[in-house]
């Protein structure tokens, strides 16, 4: 330890010149910090340590705050500051201090400045508005240390609302002659695009540009970018696969300089953002993966040295390869990679190859069977890591056939688990597996009982929720959702009568409601027995509030006639003194329904658990007595969400300039933030956007707009990155241990019975005939993530005719980067000048052939086909809103026949309409889908045809549509059961937006059969912009602006504007209206407002000015995230014009 001390106290001179004598090499014993440094490693305990920070803390301030200090010695003061904050002690007092050196020091001191702001400051702290001058000055600087200085920090941490302010200097830098200032400018702009990535719409090409520059360093950070984009929008960023290719062989072949490797191995990690990247533009996608396979080989055979950066490339060689479309040869080199990895003795390899495996069992089902006994051995592993990462393996291969024992090993490891979130994360996956292959009742129940027990409190709340709800709607046979329930009481009922106060709150309050719904089903079973064993949990010491709560309300439902009512009577007035007023009110319940049976059983009847309750949401059996209160003058209501914003206001900085005074008769309104724009303000300047007070992730269920989400049961909560749905399948539901797996699953061995061997080793072999049933043949597997076999035994009753079952994962489209030929003269220099003439050829190919690849933005389809590949060309291109008539012949396969015509199947109420273009969605064997949308007033109508060109008619067609960001419905009476031979069915689905998205999707599956053969089923996709659901709003001024007033959710933006016309401002105006179908409500010099709604009636108002030659767009709505994307599609149509 003295020596790594000695050492880091010798490198401190040289980094911050803290030494009096320039060239020292040690720290002088004279130096504060060095003296900070010594002592705190002399200290023998934390109490001295903190008297000692606490001391030193003190001198500080004192210091700081003198002013005789000097630049020189603030900055040594700000280092021992630096030092006391990262041992994780508050010096709050030195920030605004560290902003002053940043601000005005030498180069030196401004360093050391700049590095306490960032360690000191988030990108939400209020004094962080003071660098934004220092910032914009020093990129102005000629200087390139202050540059650099300022272009790190924004990188690091910068206020999102400030960002237009600086992007233009940004900008520049990326042309800027230093290689360092245009890789540091690269990565400014990465964050940019991470917290707002609307802002950096129009730079795209420019982008383009530093993938291409001399320099590998600019090149490679500006793969950060791509990566992201790339993850977002595909589709978009195919063109420039021969580029990423020709990098990736250049990195390969060792073209870069030295300075690059690692342990001699080229750019290891350059080469693992390439890998990723080009799985992402490979997948599904045979002629991109055929550019990728010489150079994914290459570099299989070229990694293959004894070192861990090399498994990483490795490993992300094999994810690639099983990602894009698949190739034989490759396929055969990363099994065998795999195997390598998996049979190691170095368990950091042998996870690697357990990772490996379960992200390509589900594309090669038969590759674990290959590895099955070094599985079965990884389950007994000493460990834990690789224990669980095998029981993630073992997860992705269950099916009806082995759930039991997987679901027993995976309650085994967690019993002896202590990590909560490996605790969370198994208990989620074996509720998800029992409800997917439970193989009967009881085996259900118990298991989703140890479910509760082990998982405690700490497992998500869905779990249980998604159990009751299971247990309330049933199944298709009302006798097994008796069976089922009454399993289920009987169990409850036993466990209360053992050990009831070890069990945990949340299996407390399921056994409550359920006893409290279906104790009835038992005859034998009295309701006062019942009764007096929920009394019991109510005297029990660690019984919660709310776990009383809900045992309450199951009381009040059991007490019918006079069955147990001295039990009942004691209890409700025990609790009706409770000082928790909820306690309070359900005694009260209790009390007041076990004297009233006849209400009893009109307020609480039995069974109707499932059944929908309408709620008044807008409470409008209180408008009399809010109309009276008004009258009164009482004022008006305001919500949470604006007395929040009004309250942050008063306390925030201005940050809007003072305005000129205005007429006499305007001087009676105030001039606020807040202020309606039919007021046309004479403010010099748009202020960036404003605070955005309100949780920017639109919710499927309960609407809490303004309210930000960081409290929950442990307290506050930090903000969690989004969890990466390709990981596992995220299906909330339910599961349970067995207990007698060990005479069922010996029937379904497969593995033949081996030679006589020792009992352990027979043993493991047992295990994997368990294990690994079902995965001999493809046929028979049903692995996550892929369609089903056999139906799953809990299959839930359908809500509604619009209802579906398909999950899909929500997809960005958010990003579109279309071709030119300007991006042909980008791509210069790269990497070595032998490799202009490839990429400029390359890209002009591929600019061509995207023509063919890119899909029109109101009817883009993503097809995911199980057996069969996608048949049928891509739509032409036409703009995001422009509706043409349809042409079935421009776009038919040639195998298809030609005398098709689609359009003459739409119904003769829509055939008048307008309508987007008819877009083949996919084909398998003689079944074709189609679909375009409808556009009238009031809603959106999504027509889908399907064609059967066989001789023969399909039957039992069930067409089943879902979506994350649409409410879908199903027409009346246009549900089809089957297609005539050579002839076409046509569904029509109600399409409304309940979140909005810039683009968003709707995701479905047919299931069908012919006359002769088993049933069948194809999966499809079918995107469309936003702004198909956008139509005018008709407003009048006033009307405008007390809107306006009203809404809460906003975002501003400078668009570009028409410049070649007299008057910009109109022009600009009614190409808008034109494309997106806005309503100009009115002009009036250099202002002027629009108003649009979405379907259905959600409004969005735009108020536009000109400003130093752009058009400054303030969008306001109550609806969260519908003004950025309009604000996008604005953007998008101004750029095409």
């Amino acid at each position: 330890m003295s020596d790594v001390v000695e050492k880091t106290l010798t490198a401190l001179p040289s980094l911050l010149s803290l030494d009096s004598q320039p060239g020292s090499t040690k720290l002088s014993s004279t130096s504060k910090l060095g003296t900070l440094i010594r002592g705190i490693t002399e200290l023998t305990s934390k109490h001295e340590e903190e008297k000692l920070i606490q001391r030193e803390l003190t001198s500080i301030k004192e210091q700081v705050s003198s002013p005789n200090t000097s630049m020189r010695q603030m900055k040594e003061l700000m280092v021992r500051t630096i030092y006391c904050e990262m041992l994780g002690y508050e010096a709050s007092f030195s920030y605004i201090h560290a902003i002053k050196l940043a601000q005005q020091g030498t180069a030196l001191e401004k360093r050391v400045g700049y590095l306490a702001v960032s360690l000191f400051l988030n990108e939400s702290h209020e004094l962080l508005l003071l660098l934004v001058n220092t910032v914009l000055k020093d990129l102005q600087s000629t200087n390139l240390i202050e540059v650099c200085m300022a272009l790190t920090v924004v990188s690091q941490m910068f206020p999102k609302d400030m960002i237009p302010a600086i992007l233009p200097l940004v900008e520049e830098k990326l042309n800027h002659p230093k290689e360092i200032i245009r890789r540091k400018a690269v990565l400014a702009l990465y964050k940019f695009y991470l917290i707002a990535p609307n802002q950096v719409q129009h730079i795209h090409n420019k982008f383009r540009k530093a993938l291409c520059d001399k320099d590998p360093g600019v090149m490679t950070a500006s793969l950060h970018i791509y990566l992201q984009m790339i993850q977002d929008n595909p589709e978009g960023y195919k063109d420039l696969t021969p580029s990423f290719v020709t990098i990736l062989k250049q990195v390969v072949g060792g073209k870069l300089p030295m300075d690059f490797n690692y342990h001699s191995v080229p750019a290891p990690w350059l080469q693992i953002q390439l890998l990723r990247i080009l799985s992402l533009l490979g997948k599904n996608d045979q002629s991109t993966s055929d550019i990728m396979y010489e150079v994914l080989d290459e570099s299989l055979r070229r990694a293959e040295m004894n070192h861990n950066i090399t498994y990483a490339i490795l490993y992300e060689c094999v994810r690639c390869i099983y990602t894009i479309h698949p190739k034989s040869e490759l396929l055969e080199k990363a099994a065998k990679c795999i195997g390598s990895f998996v049979l190691s003795p170095k368990i950091n390899l042998k996870y690697l190859g357990l990772k490996a495996l379960t992200y390509v069992v589900q594309q090669d089902p038969k590759l674990a069977l290959q590895h099955q006994m070094t599985i079965i051995e990884c389950l007994d592993h000493p460990d834990l890591i690789i224990k669980r990462e095998t029981l993630e393996l073992l997860f992705r291969i269950t099916n009806a056939q082995n759930v039991t024992v997987i679901v027993e090993k995976m309650l085994e490891f967690l019993r002896i688990n202590k990590d909560e979130y490996t605790t969370i994360d198994l208990v989620g996956k074996v509720a998800e597996l029992a409800e997917k292959y439970a193989p009967d009742n009881e085996w259900f129940i118990e298991t989703m009982n140890t479910v509760f027990s082990v998982g405690g409190d700490m497992m998500q709340p869905d779990i249980p929720n998604c159990f009751l709800k299971l247990l309330s709607e049933g199944f298709d046979s009302v006798e097994e959702d008796r069976k089922l329930r009454l399993f289920a009481v009987d169990s409850y009922v036993s466990l209360l009568q053992g050990e009831a106060g070890k069990l945990p709150q949340r299996f407390l309050q399921v056994i409550s409601w359920v006893l409290g719904e279906y104790s009835y089903l038992r005859k034998d079973l009295e309701a006062a027995t019942v009764l007096r064993l929920l009394a019991k949990l109510l005297d029990m010491k660690n019984t919660s509030s709310e776990t009383k709560s809900w045992i309450l309300m199951a009381m009040t439902k059991l007490c019918e006639g006079r069955t147990g009512l001295s039990v009942v009577l004691g209890v409700s007035e025990t609790y009706s003194s409770s000082l928790d007023t909820v306690l309070r009110q359900r005694a009260q319940e209790l009390q007041h329904l076990s004297q009233d049976w006849e209400l009893q059983a009109r307020v609480l009847p039995r069974d109707a658990g499932h059944e929908l309750l309408e709620v008044d949401s807008s409470l409008s059996f209180l408008d009399g007595f809010v109309s009276e209160a008004l009258a009164a003058g009482a004022a008006p209501y305001k919500p949470q969400h604006q007395r929040q914003e009004e309250l942050a206001q008063e306390k925030a900085l201005s940050l809007e300039p003072y305005s000129l005074s205005l007429p006499i008769g305007m001087s009676s309104c105030s001039i606020t933030d807040r202020q309606s724009p039919t007021l046309f303000s004479t403010s010099s300047g748009l202020s960036g956007d404003s605070t955005e007070l309100s949780h920017k992730g639109g919710s499927t269920s309960l609407k809490l707009d303004g309210v930000k989400r960081v409290w929950g049961r442990e307290g506050y909560l930090a903000q969690r990155e989004p969890v990466d749905e390709s990981a596992h399948v995220e299906v909330t539901s339910p599961l349970r241990s067995p207990n007698h797996q060990g005479e069922a699953d010996s029937s379904h061995s497969q593995t033949p019975t081996p030679t006589p061997t020792p009992e352990p080793e027979q043993e493991k072999q047992q295990l994997a005939s368990s294990l690994f049933v079902g995965l001999s043949s493809q046929s028979s597997v049903c692995l996550m993530g892929k369609s089903e076999s056999t139906p799953r035994r809990f299959r839930r009753k359908a809500k509604g005719p619009g209802s579906s079952s398909a999950a899909s994962e929500q997809k960005s489209n958010s990003l579109v980067s279309t071709p030119s030929t300007v991006d042909n003269l980008l791509c210069n220099n790269l990497l070595d000048s032998n490799i202009n003439s490839e990429l400029d050829v390359s890209s002009l190919k591929q600019t061509s052939q995207l023509a063919h690849g890119l899909t029109a933005a109101n009817g883009n389809c993503d097809v995911e086909l199980s057996d069969s590949d996608i048949k049928g060309s891509s739509p032409s291109l036409i703009g995001d809103n422009r509706v043409v008539a349809a042409d079935p012949d421009s776009h038919e396969d040639p195998d298809e026949p030609k005398d098709l015509s689609l359009s003459s199947y739409l119904p003769a109420e829509l055939s008048g309409l307008s309508h987007s273009e008819i877009t083949p969605l996919c084909s398998k064997q003689s079944l074709d889908l189609s679909a375009c949308h409808v556009h009238k007033d009031d809603f959106l109508v999504l027509v889908v045809f399907i064609y059967n060109s066989s001789d023969s008619d399909i039957q039992q067609i069930i067409l089943e549509l879902d979506s994350d960001e649409l409410e879908v419905s199903c027409v009346c009476d246009s549900r089809v059961q089957e297609a005539r031979s050579h002839s076409a069915a046509v569904c029509q689905y109600f399409l409304t937006v309940k979140r909005p998205s810039v683009h968003v999707e709707v995701v479905g599956i047919v299931s069908y059969q012919f006359p002769v053969g088993t049933p069948q089923s194809v999966q499809f996709s079918y995107k469309l912009p936003l702004t198909s659901f956008v139509r005018p709003l008709t407003l009048t001024t006033e009307e405008y602006g007390t809107m306006w007033l009203a809404f809460s959710h906003d975002t501003k933006q400078n668009l570009t504007l028409i410049s070649d016309d007299l008057e910009p401002l109109a022009a600009t105006l009614n190409m808008l209206e034109k494309k997106l179908q806005l309503h100009v409500v009115e002009v009036i010099g250099m202002e002027g407002i629009v108003a649009c709604r979405l379907l259905q009636d959600q409004p969005c108002l735009m108020h536009c000015r000109l400003h130093a030659g752009t058009l400054a767009v303030w969008m306001r709505s109550p609806v969260p995230d519908l003004p950025d994307c309009l604000m996008y599609h604005c953007q998008r149509a101004l750029q095409e014009h």
